[in-house]
């Protein structure tokens, strides 16, 4: 379906209701009554061809019939009427439809489905866009819009609440107002036909009148879209999610459709989001991460006139993984003059219950001036002869001249009322009324800060020497799957990871004791036998595993012994054969698993921990979506308890912990390459001082005839695109994606650009660039952008970036714009036609409708590129720039290209 400004849905002029009523219980009444209830200024104009006015409005026999085209078309008919409604609204040229259809909810699944199909058939031809159907409708409190079967107004505010679920919309309609929490936009989602959450974010990442965005999730269709549109926005403001099942679903586990909810956790995490359990958790974070300065580090502080309230709180942040702030010497020096010597009680601040509020203005400022303290909570217990207003405005003193993160508990006070809240509050100091709450939401601060650390990191590069062959991987795994068998052998599995660069022991599969005593003798002594049985998926339980084996009569014996063994705990197994393999040297290692698993929403991911037969109790264990890189692996790693060992304890030496990253982006890019494969299991993987090693291996397949090649919900680096070039000079160079590892080369690259270069690029004059800006430059989202690099070595072999032109695509994929800029020493090379025809293919073959740019009127080059290129170039003189415009493919359905 084609994608319209979804300007008329969240700013409309005018309202149509298709199938208002009279009937009080009808929805067609109850969205009259809000609309008409509301601060709503334009026109409501109901459509029933039964009734002459409807609640004191004139009412309008058609759609036809009305008087003006309205930008909304509530359609509160009958289900099996609301696609002819939309055709008739589409062929007006109405914007956006609001589908609230009575009797939905209990349509067979069959039917729904029929009509959702039909719905979005009449929507195409126009493009107008659907908001449902089912759910509750929107409400915008900022123009009086309720649009809703909901009975409560909302206050205006500059959060965004976008639910899936029609109870909570009205539960958190009513709690809000309770708490005087107010909103920039509130939706319902319904049954998304259309419009789904990749929309919505989209269009709120841009709003300026709001600041962070909330969503209550179930389950998300289409991960991809979601992930990159989730990604973009939490760049530009806070989002955080609400999503039900987090400990139901380790009971009572979901159907396989609905997505793992560990893997749910990791997308909102990968994406920048913060994920919370409760309402009031959701709102207290929205407000401490729309008010609170950048927090610039893990450490709080926490002074208070209470201090067994400062070491309950202290207890709380240290429970929630927070760390307490450390204090200096300078620091201790000026507290115990201003406090006296028993002022410190474990890392609490105690100035006594009756402290004057100049102590709370200098205690604070010593802290804020202590580089170990990151962040303060300021808790103020009430005691009879303490002006708490007053402290509250010597705090606020204070906080005009600190960039540091302040929380405040004033506890005993409503947070509707008084002086000294509403001076906090004027100050910009997030308010809590309990002091688990304040450390609740540090800790939220703590946690979005590490996503967003997360989002913005500078991956190591992978080692050069790591080429994987995933074809030769392919070929293995398409020979098993034409023989009809879903599970490859222990020495396939190997074999496939083998092309990717995983070490692995070596082992042969064979199918009688004969030829295990062979396999045995080639692969020398000792060696292990295991049995192969479909039908006894671990033979460790059962003695199917016989270790350290030393000779060929010793093979038969275990060999047999095994067998009987399997045969007397499952009678009538079908033993295929055994695998023999070689025993690993294990000194200082730790046995750790490694598997890659398909979630039915977010596609590949993989999963690292504790190994052995230990994992079954320990269950410690980390998943992360595919593609990794190294600091993405290593954030894996260490979000398990195992890695606290690595590093070397009780005498063992540390492990490997790169080579063990390494090892998990081998096998993420195998999975991610190889879509036939359904599950990869590595276990034991000895990791070791001297590297990584894995013992057994086993994949399994997906019976799909044709899986998914889209099913990564994070698009990888798009390697096929990649392509070698000669220069004028004859210098040979390679044009590809643009690749986070790129960042210390870009800045390499900006060092060669001339000033006048980079204010034709950048419009203006641009200083040094930040890490952050940097990494917005190399981290790039391939879904919707695109930034392609010239690159070479240099005369020491280094790569050096020469070039790049990067196009930003719009969401609906109906414009792109585009930026080139060469080295200032590399011009008259022909390296700016090259960068341009290949940003021009790639936006084509994508489907993007048309390519766009500017450029500064004095920047005669880049006009003269553009018209040898096919583009037009029109001057505006008024702001002294020329508009570039290339049409690449033809307009979809409702849609112009201008």
């Amino acid at each position: 379906m084609s994608a319209r400004s979804l300007d008329a849905l969240f700013r409309p002029n005018s309202v149509a209701v298709i199938g208002a009523s009279a009937d009080p219980r009808h929805p067609g009444a109850v969205i009259m009554k809000n609309l008409l209830g509301g601060k709503f200024l334009g026109p409501v104009m109901p459509v029933n061809p039964a009734h002459d006015a409807i609640s004191g409005v004139l009412c309008y026999k058609s759609v036809d019939t009305l008087p003006l085209t309205p930008d909304i078309g509530v359609i509160a008919t009958e289900p099996a009427s609301v696609p002819e409604y939309l055709r008739e609204l589409g062929r007006r040229g109405v914007g956006a439809a609001v589908v609230l259809p009575p009797g939905w909810a209990k349509l067979p699944r069959g039917e729904k489905r029929a009509l959702q199909a039909r719905m979005l058939e009449a929507a195409a031809p126009s493009g107008i866009r659907i908001l449902g159907p089912s759910g509750l409708g929107l409400v915008v409190p900022g123009i009086g819009l309720n649009c809703s079967l909901a009975a409560s107004d909302a206050l205006p505010g500059k959060i965004a609440f976008i639910s899936q679920s029609a109870s909570l919309f009205t539960a958190v309609l009513d709690w809000a107002r309770t708490k005087g929490f107010g909103f920039s936009h509130i939706l319902s989602l319904g049954d998304r036909v259309d419009l789904k959450y990749a929309d919505i974010l989209d269009y709120m990442a841009q709003d300026p009148n709001t600041r962070s965005i909330l969503l209550y999730v179930e389950s998300i269709s289409d991960a991809r879209s979601f992930m990159s549109a989730s990604r973009a926005a939490a760049r530009n403001k806070p989002v955080l999610v609400i999503k039900p099942g987090r400990k139901l679903w380790t009971v009572f586990p979901p159907d396989p459709s609905e997505g793992r909810d560990e893997v749910y956790e990791e997308a909102f995490r990968r994406a920048g989001m913060l994920r919370v359990g409760e309402i009031d958790a959701l709102f207290d974070a929205a407000q401490t991460l729309a008010r609170s300065r950048p927090l610039r580090g893990e450490n709080l502080a926490i002074l208070t006139n209470g201090g067994s309230i400062g070491i309950m709180a202290a207890d709380a942040l240290l429970e929630g993984g927070g760390s307490l702030a450390g204090f200096d010497a300078e620091a201790r020096e000026g507290l115990s003059r201003l406090l006296g010597p028993n002022w410190l009680r474990h890392g609490v601040v105690d100035m006594s219950f009756d402290a004057a509020p100049g102590d709370y203005a200098e205690a604070l400022r010593a802290l804020l001036r202590t580089p170990g303290v990151n962040a303060v909570l300021v808790i103020h217990v009430p005691f009879p002869g303490v002006d708490a207003e007053q402290a509250a405005k010597a705090m606020a003193e204070v906080l005009a001249k600190t960039n540091r993160t302040v929380l405040a508990c004033w506890m005993g006070y409503d947070p509707g009322s008084g002086a000294a809240l509403k001076t906090l509050n004027d100050a910009g100091v997030p308010t809590y009324e309990t002091p688990d709450q304040a450390v609740s939401a540090f800790l939220h601060l703590l946690r979005y800060r590490r996503n967003q650390e997360l989002l913005m990191e500078m991956p190591a590069s992978l080692p050069s020497e790591y080429a994987p062959d995933p074809d030769a991987a392919r070929a293995v795994i398409e020979r098993a799957f034409s023989e009809g068998r879903l599970a490859l052998t222990d020495p396939e599995a190997k074999e496939v990871l083998g092309y990717y660069g995983v070490r692995a022991v070596a082992s042969q599969f064979t199918e009688d004791v004969d030829d295990a005593v062979a396999a045995a003798e080639a692969l020398g002594y000792p060696v292990a036998v295991k049995i192969v049985s479909p039908d006894m998926p671990q033979p460790f339980d059962v003695g199917g595993i016989v270790l350290d084996i030393t000779g060929p009569e010793a093979v038969r014996e275990a060999a047999d012994a095994a067998r009987q063994r399997v045969l007397e705990h499952v009678p009538g197994a079908r033993i295929e054969g055994f695998v023999v393999q070689e025993m690993a040297r294990r000194g200082g290692a730790y046995e750790v698993t490694i598997q890659a698993r398909v979630d039915a929403v977010f596609g590949p991911y993989i999963v690292f921990g504790q190994g052995g037969l230990a994992a079954r109790v320990t269950r410690d264990r980390a998943v992360a979506l595919t593609p990794l890189n190294m600091s993405l692996a290593r954030d894996l790693v260490f979000r398990t308890r195992v890695a606290a060992s690595f590093g070397g304890a009780a005498g063992q030496p540390a492990i490997d912990v790169n080579a063990l990253c390494l090892t998990l982006n081998q096998v993420s890019q195998c999975v991610a390459d190889i879509e036939r494969i359904a599950a990869i299991d590595l276990n034991p993987v000895l990791a070791q001082p001297g590297g990584v090693q894995v013992i057994g291996a086993a994949i399994r397949l997906t019976a799909e005839a044709e899986p998914d090649p889209h099913r990564l919900a994070i698009r990888p680096y798009p390697r096929e695109l990649e392509e070698c070039v000669t220069l004028k000079n004859g210098r040979h160079a390679m044009l590809r994606p643009i690749r986070p590892e790129d960042e210390p080369a870009h800045f390499e690259f900006f060092k060669h650009l001339s000033p006048e270069d980079l204010r034709f690029r950048f419009f203006g004059v641009v200083r040094e660039l930040t890490h952050t800006e940097m990494a917005k430059l190399t981290q790039i989202d391939y879904e919707r952008e695109m930034a392609f690099i010239a690159t070479a070595p240099d005369a020491e072999g280094r790569p050096e970036t020469l070039g790049v032109v990067r196009a930003s695509t719009r969401p609906d994929n109906s414009s792109a714009e585009f930026a080139v800029i060469i080295r200032s020493d590399l011009k008259g090379q022909g390296l700016g036609r090259l960068l341009m025809e290949k940003i021009i293919r790639y936006c084509k073959g994508r489907g993007t409708r048309e390519l766009t740019g500017q450029a500064l009127m004095e920047n005669g080059g880049m006009q003269g590129l553009a018209d040898k290129l096919g583009f037009s170039v029109v001057r505006n003189y008024d702001e002294e720039v020329a508009e570039m415009r290339l049409p690449l493919n033809d307009p979809g359905p409702g849609e112009t290209v201008r």
